[in-house]
């Protein structure tokens, strides 16, 4: 098993690209704990895991809080005494062009959420892997990150920023045999599709070489190999996951 006797902890998994990574990990072997800001939602993939056997922790914060970050790895410690892989998945969309922000509230939420949760987690997590010297760590970007979009600037600005975080955080861990590498989706089916109406969809799909949608185990899959052992090479890394969408 990749990830057997590991600790994880896996951001924003109560559903979505997030809940596929979890029971992925759980399926090699690693405890994982469940975190979502809701607790059904944490608590239903908990439940996915445990009836396949799996060991599995549900943990409600809200990762862009720094208080509920503490208190997450405070008991993620307590609990496992250490954390071996951290995936940073925990975003938020808040598409509005930006002459129609009106208030810096819809910048100040979905930067706080998607980059400096990113930065809580990582602070939090980074002590116990330095004094372990040991660690895995994914970051969730975003295509939108790299090339933008119409209406995404806080988006693409929280996801670009990811990038550069994820690179720089590479730098600082590698002595320390602790990888940390970012992967960016291009367009999943997940929750945040749903809305799209159907005729954009079909305009999306058409400008995929793929020819189609990626699916959350496409990523779950990647997210996997970079953090087992596999990977103990691999660190400062982008990976896009998008069908062809983008090839730099």
């Amino acid at each position: 098993m990749k990830l057997k006797n590991r600790v994880s902890l896996i951001t924003g998994s109560g559903r979505g690209i997030g809940r596929a990574m979890a029971l992925a990990f759980a399926a090699e072997g690693a405890t994982v704990f469940v975190n979502d800001i809701d607790a059904r939602e944490s608590s239903g993939t908990c439940e996915l895991i445990k009836k396949e056997g799996g060991s599995c922790f549900a943990v409600t914060a809200d990762v862009g809080n720094l208080d509920e970050v503490k208190e997450m790895f405070d008991y993620v410690l307590k609990t496992s005494g250490r954390i071996d892989i951290l995936v940073n998945n925990a975003a938020i969309l808040r598409d509005k062009t930006l002459h129609n922000m009106e208030t810096s509230q819809h910048w100040d939420d979905v930067i706080r959420i998607n980059l400096t949760g990113v930065f809580y987690c990582c602070r939090e997590a980074i002590t116990n892997m330095r004094s372990n010297n040991y660690g895995r760590i994914i970051n969730m970007a975003s295509v939108i990150g790299i090339c933008g979009n119409f209406g995404q600037t806080a988006y693409s600005a929280s996801k670009a920023g990811v990038i550069g975080f994820t690179k720089s955080l590479a730098h600082e861990g590698a002595s320390r045999n602790i990888t940390v590498n970012a992967i960016a989706p291009g367009f999943i089916e997940t929750e945040m599709l749903k809305d799209i109406p159907d005729g954009v969809k079909e305009k999306i799909i058409a400008r995929i070489p793929a020819g189609r949608l990626g699916s959350t185990s496409d990523i779950a899959s990647l997210a996997l190999f970079l953090a087992s052992g596999d990977a103990s090479y691999i660190t400062g890394q982008v990976y896009g996951v998008n069908g062809g969408y983008l090839m730099p």
